[in-house]
Formats: C-alpha cells, structure tokens, sequence
C-alpha cells in the first residue's frame, strides 16, 4: 500500500482481523481534538485515499491545520463514501452516462470504462403528482398516471439500472430520497472493502443535507460533479470555516420542529454563512430527536450554508436501532466512532471543538412562525401572520410585496364549486399540501397533524371542498404509523388523503387547481395562497396561480386549511364554528409536545421499518414488469420525446482546444438579486404558449400528455427551450413578468429561446448579467447546461449560489463576479452595450479579467474558477470532456 498513513491502520476487534480502520487518534496531533466533528469527516478521508496524486500528505496537513488555513482560500480534495440521486436529476445523469460511452467509443476507448467506481443509489421520487385529491383511490389513480406518463423515462432507468455497475434504484412508491437516505439507505460508518470509515455522501438534490442530522456528512452538489464522483473523481473543494451553533434550552409545549427550523433558517442567513460549514452543538441539541435535527439539516440550502452537521451522539445510536438496523453493525458503529474520537456527548462541554465563530439560539424563545410569502428565509410569528399578509399586498413588487391597490384589498369573488357557492378573496389558501421531505420525516409533527385532525374533526370543523388538499409522505413508515395511531381517518376527513409517496407540492407537481377557482382567481387577480410543509416556496414553484406560498408545520397546514384563509389571527379569531353555533380556536385542538411523544412512543417501532425496507425493491409491481433493453450501450430512440443523446460531445477530440477571448457578446438578459434556479431551469408545468409546449406540438404531442419540465430532463430539445421559460422571470430589458427578452440586432420581443436561437444562427456569444445569489435554490444540472446550449458563454454577477456556479464550472460556462462594491448601477451598465471578455493565455484560480464594452468602457471581474482543477475543467470544456478524455486515452 502505498498509503503514507498506512502505519495507523488496525483491526476495529482483534476477533476479525480483516475488519480494519485508520485509527485518528494514533496520529498524536493535539490538531485532531481542537478539530470540529465535521472536519475530522475530511480529514478521515483525506488519509485514507491518500495516494500522493488525486490526495497528497500536504492536503492532510492543511485539513490538520484547518484552525490556521480555514481562512486562507485552501483548496482540498474529497472523497464521498457515496453519492446518491433522485429520478429528475438522475434521468440526465444516466443520459451523460450512456452518452460518455458513446463518446469514448467513438474516441477509441473502451465505453465500459464508463461506470460509477463510487458507489450510487438513486430513488425515483420527483415524477408523480397530486392529479387526484379527496378520493378513497386518489393514492393508486394519481400512481397509474405517474407511471403512464413516465414509462419512456423509467425504461431507460432501468435500463441503467442493468448496465452500469454499483448502481442501485428504488423504484416509484417508495418515498422522498432523503427519507430514504436516513431510514434506510444511511450507514453512518461504512463496511466496505475490509475497512471501518465515516458514511458520507454527496447528491443531485440539494436538501441531501438532511442526512447530517444524523451525523453522516452530506451536501448537494450539481448533477455534474456528482457524475464526476461516481467516475471516481474527488470533490474539490475550498476548505470552510465552521460556524459553531450552540442550541441552548428546551422547546415550549406548542412548538414544533418546523418553527425551529424557520427560527433557525431566518437567523443563520442574517449572520452569513453562505459557502461555509454549520455545526451543532450545546445542551439544547440533546432535546432533539433525529427527525428534529434532519429538519433543521434540511433547511441547509435555505440558509445557504454547506452543510449542517449534528455529530454522532446515543440518540443518533439509538435511531439506527429504531429504524430496525441491524444490532451488530450498530454496535461496531458505536465501537469505531468512540475509537477515532467522533462520538458526541452535547452535554460534555470539555468535547466541544473549535470552531470559526459561535452563535447561539435559546430553544425556549421559539415561537410557532411560518415563512413567506415568497422565500423560505422571510420568517414570519403565525401571531403576525394576518398584518404580515396584508402589508405585503399593498407593498412594491419583490420578496414581501404584491402592489396591489388599496382600494382592491377586500375584493371578493363569487363562484360556484359542485355545486355550491363559495367566495375568494385576497389571502384564501386554495392549496394546503403536507408535503415534502423537510418534515414527513419527523414523527413528531405528523403525528401533531394527525392529533390536531382528530381534535378538529370531534370538535365539528370541516375544510372547504374547493381547496386541494393532500398528504404526500416520506415513506411508507409514515402511513404505517397514522393507521395504527388511529389518525389516519381523521386526516382522510378533513381531505388530507395519502396521494402519493414523493416530493409533489413542493417541486411543483401541485396538478391541477379545479377550473372554477382558477377563474376567479384571474377574474379578481387575488393573490390567493398556497400552504405547505415543504422547504421551498418560490414565485412560480408551487402552482401559477398561487402568488403567495408559505411554508409551515404540518399541523399548522391544516389549520390554515380549516380556516381558508391566511387572514386570520389565530389567537383572537376562531377556526371556525360548528353545528352547535360554537367558535373553535385553534387552541382549543392544538396537542402537546407531550402528547405527541407519548404517541410517538407508543406507535413508531423497529418493525415498521423492517417490514418497509425489507421488500422496499421489489413491491412495486408496475416496476418489476417494465421490460428494458440490456445492451452495454443505450439505443437511443429518435422518436422518443423524453429521452435524446445530448449534443455535449459532438466534435470532441482528445486534443484540447486554447480557451479564446469572448469577442462582442450579447445579453441575452439582465436580472436583480436572488435569480433562483427555478427560474433559470424551471421544473414544474410546461405552459402552452412556450418554445417547448410548440416543440412538442410539431412532435405531435396533445396539451395534456406535455408533463413537466422536470420529468423531460433527458431531452436536451425540451430544456433548451424550457431555460429561463418561468412565466414570474423579471427580466430588466422587459416591463413586466415573462420569459422574454430584447433581440437587440432586430430590436424585437421574443421569448428567451428564440432570441437565442436568432443570435446563435448570426454567430453572437452571449453573456447573462445578474445581480446577489444568482442561481439560489434547487442544484439543478440543467440551470447550467440550458444556457450552455443557448450559447452563453459567461455570466457576470454579484455573486453566486455555490452549487450553481459549480455548474456553470462544469459545463465550460465562465463564472464572473463584480470586484466589491461595483455592480451593474456603479458601473453605469444597461446590459445593451456589447461585451468582449480578454481571457488570458495563462490563468490562475480567482484572477481578474478585462472586460471591453463597445461603448470604450473598461473594468475588470473576477472570473470565479476557485481552485486548479476547476481550471482544467475550463480547459477540457466542461468537467464530463475532461473525463472522457481520460477515459479515451
């Protein structure tokens, strides 16, 4: 072995001497017990792969010496235990993957070599809507049409499935990916190739976080450098400070783990810690189960950090049994973590490490909140709710305003559902969906839902027929516990049925609102609201036609549905009246943390979960019949609309090509803050009026059979023409919302793609200006590659999402940001000049480039490659050129 740290390998138990680990602590480097947990994570790794190539001794150094080098812009390697996927990002994954064969094929190469070295899980959960809602059959209807509508996609999935080694999936009807990951999929120390070490992971989506809540390291990355991991590659990455949060005190009886989290979120992005670590310590954490703590990891991209790590403790040991994991790996679970010095005691303050700077929450000051009504961040005290709504109605357009006029405020528009006559208005909840992996996970608030249904139900209050409600759950776990809670008919009373087993509301498969509701919605032009326990809820994602979305705990979902409006104060105002004439506040049925945990103790055993997982591969049925190809390389079907070979490798030779200056660029489009990739990418419906919905005409598809965007990933026709197609785009060039830009040669309004298209035909690059955060939200693959295809060559911002411009790296696409404090107003930029980018013969990671306007103007931008490898990625093209070639060679 060639392994410079080879001397501290030893068996984990002298009785199996094959079963070994590098043992940390005989490293006798006082460094390692300063070291947060999570770094010692890195470090752990670091050692291990170390070869003197891909993992040098100086990069295990400088993770030793993080206390000095946190702050000094160090890039090191790292290798993740695994990677995992879910069906949206994974379909164009495994569309690269089959294409990379083809490429090292036509380069002379062996197409085999193209196989995840790392091992991959991928669990298809973002395809299914909520079509059918408040019907006995809902559950099985809205899973027909899932798999009608996607049988092309889960073909070639499986298909991928059979082809590619140390590939695992799980099929539709098994859950949310990251519940998945944390019940089932999550080892915490991996057993692999005769060694004992730390579980990691990375994966496409970006709440992969979650799982750090049960103290396995994990973060979202973009679907490309995912690829390069599974490719055996590892991650590089700047090494982050580490933000100490010190949970102090015990929650109040009526809060919940979803007001912890928004408390949490709302905080953690006003102290900053975008591109950084977050790790939890203090005696507060303790009071929190697993599911409260994967929550609050959940929630990570929304605050913007890297990470949001809770340590290994005995609660963390004690969920591994819970779960129904196997007792003897637990145990040598616990046996190895003790050795290496990574098992917490949070009330042991003597543990706790150094770390980059501290803050600090007191539990007790939580109170119940939602956040809203366009990001998850804008944390708003359910005790404010009311004023907080109708103070954004009549504010300017943006994050907290709808400028609607004063004297529309209480409009009211009357129409008729089934029958029967209903009024909306401002602020009606027309979508209350208990959605989402941020808190199907956690017992505690479902179980607080089921309870509160009960107490609704028995106290005489209803939920208006005309608003779609639904229960989507993160695994088959949570039903099993709602049925034997004795729960479950409550929740299916007041409209809360089981539609599914995915990630719905929240990433847009909302389905359809009925027609008489989005009539008077329009009639009116209400802001009308949409309610859920998810963790995004930006413009657009939910459904067209809620403008306000607020996130909130499942219970609190119900109650905003029983009341059918967001105008409300709870405290002063009742729920609703019953039969009897009596007024029901929300009080009077809101349960205990108590009750809930004595609930929780009596129903969520081990062997719900074995019974679950045991068979979890296998039990669907509409699964295991798909008939798919075997072929080691893919025929791709020219006829197929959601699956094409993409055009990412046409031309490639193994020669590199000199990376050339931009010369009169374009923008295609100037945008402010906070561009999210939703916007850039959108994953939800496909509007008729679009380049994509006319594509897919000529193909002679009907409205209906059109799917989302989402679910035609692997169609690089349909995203092409669905980038930057969100109908809430506030583009600068255009006076009002829409996917539509100025084509300056012509000075004609066109929808974004066939700008670009005019453009490309001409032979003009293009740029994107932006403003902070360009790129925030879901780690969407195709937010990068969609204006790679359009032809845009560079985007200028202030600053960016970090798996974002990780995608922008991979896909040749140069990431610019303004020096500090200049931006597009201090330079006097109207985006209509001409843009030339002076690219160096020789570059260096962050260096500052000359950018030329025709207009004479001059200034420099810092061209956001951050490390030596980014750099040879640029080189290459993209990261997936650069591993062709080095499989072709």
């Amino acid at each position: 072995m060639s392994n410079p740290f080879v001397r501290i390998v030893e068996p984990l138990d002298p009785k199996q001497p094959l079963k070994k680990f590098f043992n940390l602590s005989k490293l006798e480097d006082g460094r390692y017990a300063r070291l947060p947990f999570s770094i010692r994570v890195l470090l752990e790794a670091a050692i291990r792969n170390c070869d003197e190539f891909l993992v040098k001794k100086g990069d295990v150094e400088n993770i030793l010496n993080w206390k000095v080098m946190q702050h000094k812009n160090v890039e090191v390697p790292f290798k993740p235990a695994r990677v995992i996927l879910q069906d949206f990002t994974g379909v164009p994954a495994v569309v690269d993957f089959a294409a990379m064969r083809d490429a090292v094929k036509k380069l002379g190469g062996d197409p085999e070599k193209i196989n995840p070295i790392c091992p991959a899980d991928l669990v298809i959960d973002h395809s299914i809507q909520v079509d059918f809602n408040r019907q006995p059959d809902s559950l099985q209807k809205n899973q027909d049409l899932e798999f009608e509508r996607n049988k092309e996609r889960f073909e070639f999935l499986k298909w991928g499935s059979q082809a590619f080694k140390n590939f695992r999936i799980i099929p539709p009807g098994s859950g949310i990916i990251h519940q998945v990951n944390l019940e089932y999929l999550a080892r915490v120390v991996m057993d692999q190739d005769g060694y004992y070490y730390p579980d990691s992971v990375v994966g496409t989506d970006s709440h992969t976080t979650m799982i750090d809540g049960l103290g396995v390291l994990g973060w979202g990355v973009g679907g490309i450098e995912a690829e390069a991991v599974m490719l055996g590659q590892p991650i590089s990455m700047v090494l982050p400070e580490v933000v100490g949060y010190k949970l102090v005190g015990n929650p109040q009886q009526l809060v919940t783990s979803t007001d912890i989290v928004l408390t949490i979120t709302k905080h953690l992005r006003q102290v900053g810690v975008v591109g950084k670590f977050v790790e939890f310590f203090g005696p507060g954490v303790a009071h929190l189960s697993i599911a409260d703590r994967a929550t609050i990891a959940n929630m990570c991209p929304e605050y913007g950090a890297t990470a949001a790590y809770f340590p290994v403790d005995d609660i963390s040991i004690g969920y591994l049994i819970q779960t129904g994991r196997d007792k003897e790996k637990v145990m040598y679970t616990k046996r190895y973590l003790e050795a290496v010095g990574m098992l917490r005691d949070f009330q042991n303050s003597s543990q706790d490490p150094d770390f980059t700077q501290v803050v600090e929450l007191d539990l007790h000051t939580v109170v119940p909140c939602c956040s809203g009504p366009k990001r998850p961040q804008d944390k708003v005290a359910v005790s404010d709710m009311k004023k907080d709504f109708e103070t954004c109605l009549g504010a300017k357009q943006g994050f907290k305003g709808f400028q609607i006029a004063p004297d529309r405020h209480n409009n009211i528009v009357k129409f008729n559902f089934e029958g029967h006559d209903f009024e909306l208005a401002h602020g009606s909840v027309v979508i209350a969906a208990i959605t989402s992996c941020t808190n199907t996970s956690n017992p505690s608030v479902m179980l607080g839902a089921g309870l509160l249904a009960k107490k609704a139900v028995e106290a005489g209050l209803t939920v208006k027929p005309y608003i779609k409600t639904s229960l989507s759950p993160g695994s088959g776990v949570v039903t099993y516990y709602l049925r034997e809670s004795g729960v479950m008919p409550y929740l299916s009373q007041l409209g809360f049925d089981v539609v599914g087993y995915g990630c719905m509301t929240c990433i847009g498969n909302s389905g359809p609102l009925p027609e008489s509701v989005v009539e008077a919605i329009t009639q009116g032009d209400l802001v009308a609201v949409g309610v859920l326990s998810g963790n995004r809820n930006f413009e657009g994602r939910v459904h067209p036609n809620t403008r306000a979305n607020y996130l909130a705990s499942p219970p609190l979902v119900i109650a905003y549905a029983i009341a059918g409006t967001i105008r409300i104060d709870f405290e002063k105002e009742p729920l609703g009246i019953n039969a009897s004439g009596k007024k029901i506040f929300l009080k009077d049925i809101w349960p205990t943390r108590n009750e809930i945990q004595a609930v929780e103790r009596q129903f969520v055993i081990p062997g719900m979960f074995k019974e679950v997982y045991e068979k979890i591969e296998t039990v669907n049925k509409a699964w295991n019949s798909l008939d798919a190809p075997s072929d080691k390389l893919y025929t791709w079907n020219p006829k197929s609309t959601y699956i094409k070979s993409p055009p990412f490798f046409d031309g490639l030779t193994l020669a590199l090509q000199t990376p050339k200056t931009i010369e009169d660029a374009y923008v295609l489009l100037s945008f402010g803050d906070s561009v999210t990739t939703d916007h850039i990418s959108p994953a939800g419906n496909i509007a008729r009026n679009s380049p994509a919905a006319r594509y897919l005409t000529s193909r002679g598809l009907t409205p209906r059979e059109f799917n989302s965007y989402g679910s035609r990933r692997g169609n690089d026709a349909v995203m092409a023409r669905g980038t930057f197609a969100n109908i809430r785009l506030v583009n600068k060039f255009i006076d009002k919302q829409g996917p539509q830009t100025i084509h300056f040669p012509s000075g004609e309004t066109l929808d974004v793609f066939d700008a670009a298209e005019r453009y490309k035909q001409a032979g003009h690059p293009l740029i994107v200006l932006a403003g902070k955060e360009y790129g925030a939200g879901s780690s969407r693959d195709w937010a990068a590659k969609g204006p790679f295809l359009l032809g845009v060559k560079a985007v200028l911002a202030e600053s960016y999402e970090r798996i974002h411009r990780s995608n922008l790296v991979g896909m040749g696409v140069i990431p610019l940001q303004y020096l500090p404090g200049e931006d597009a107003g201090t330079l006097g930029l109207t985006g209509r000049e001409r843009y030339t980018i002076i690219i160096p013969e020789k570059l260096k990671p962050q260096m500052n480039v000359q950018i030329k306007l025709d207009t004479g103007k001059t200034f420099y931008a810092i061209m956001r490659f951050d490390t030596d490898v980014e750099l040879t990625y640029f080189h290459n093209g993209g990261i997936l050129n650069y591993m062709i070639r080095k499989m072709a060679s």
